[in-house]
């Protein structure tokens, strides 16, 4: 079949897209998190809010260590995505996804939505059960349970797969207090919003790509969450879009450090103080990557909105309230649908 106009776009538009800064100083914020987990002053701890409001204002990007995840858990999921997509095609499509709500693994053969996408995923939820909008129509209150689905092979896979999630979950929610804290909010105003929690697990896996400079692993985008929490091996290949000059820097890997996104609920509930930032993937011709993202997601009921305490005459309200599950919906069929769907011009 030949290569249609869109096709062509696509292809010329990754040729000259701009390749990232290599500047080893010019990395994402690194932040010691240790402070949390020992005997700290006020004032410890006020230094540490004020490290992530800086990185979350000047990058919407960081890193953090001595996170108290234990590194025993990443290296067993690790290990056993490893194994999984390691498996024979054949095997890995009996959890394929099939139909609305069921999760599962996919790969760019698979997908209509990601068909640019250089990789193949593994996705499960964290919260049983998970409830989500069943439509983006306004007046539809019907709901779906997401239905998580586990391969076989490897037989740990679910139990390592389980135990990274609720270790993700309580660093999400420490930093999920110290964002509160910098934006001058009490430490567990946001808690409860994840009651219901909607939150996603990918599992990613970018095999080697023979023509790096025709593919990416992920494009282009913002994520449209909370928060995301990214563990990853020691392959290059994250790719953030620098906030000051637009500049693309690629996101050098510290060993047993999660990287953090500040995304588009937060950017909304904090009134554009702090902003969810294009990011993207690239792959080589050598190396395969594997990643874990924890999309920490409110419940589907969950408006999202600035909140009251940070609007004023002087920070009027930004955005339009718009209702979580119905935006996830809408943007299964819309991919483009983002926050600024809803921004008020001032």
């Amino acid at each position: 079949m030949g290569e249609s106009a869109v096709d062509s776009a696509f292809v010329q538009a990754l040729e000259h897209r701009p390749k990232p800064t290599r500047i080893e100083d010019e990395g994402i914020p690194l932040i010691d998190l240790s402070v949390l987990n020992s005997p700290h002053t006020d004032a410890d701890l006020a230094r540490l809010v004020s490290e992530i409001g800086d990185a979350s204002q000047k990058w919407g990007f960081f890193q953090v260590i001595n996170h108290g995840v234990p590194l025993e858990c990443q290296e067993k999921i690790e290990l056993g995505s490893r194994k999984f997509f390691a498996l024979p095609k054949e095997e890995k499509l009996k959890v394929r996804r099939i139909g609305a709500g069921v999760l599962g693994y996919v790969d760019a053969e698979n997908t209509k939505n990601n068909v640019r996408d250089w990789k193949e995923v593994f996705d499960f939820v964290l919260k049983k059960p998970t409830l989500v909008a069943a439509s983006d129509e306004p007046d539809d209150e019907e709901v779906r349970e997401l239905t998580n689905q586990w391969p076989q092979n490897p037989p740990e896979f679910r139990e390592v797969c389980d135990e990274f999630a609720r270790e993700a979950e309580k660093l999400a929610f420490k930093l999920m207090e110290l964002i509160a804290l910098s934006l001058g909010l009490p430490k567990n105003r946001f808690h409860g919003f994840f009651e219901d929690q909607t939150t996603l697990i990918r599992v990613n896996h970018y095999p080697p790509c023979p023509s790096p400079d025709l593919a990416l692993g992920v494009g282009q985008h913002q994520d449209a969450v909370a928060l995301t929490i990214l563990a990853q091996d020691d392959v290059e290949g994250l790719e953030v879009k620098r906030k000051t000059d637009g500049e693309w820097i690629l996101v050098k890997p510290t060993p047993n450090a999660y990287i953090i996104n500040i995304a588009d609920i937060i950017q909304v509930w904090s009134n554009d103080k702090y902003g969810s930032v294009e990011h993207r993937v690239s792959v080589n011709s050598e190396k395969e990557r594997f990643s874990i993202a924890f999309f920490f997601n409110p419940a589907h009921y969950t408006w999202v909105e600035p909140l009251e305490e940070l609007i004023n005459e002087q920070n009027p309200r930004k955005y339009k309230a718009y209702n979580s599950g119905k935006f996830f919906a809408a943007r299964g069929k819309l991919k483009k649908l983002d926050v600024c769907h809803f921004k008020i011009d001032n």
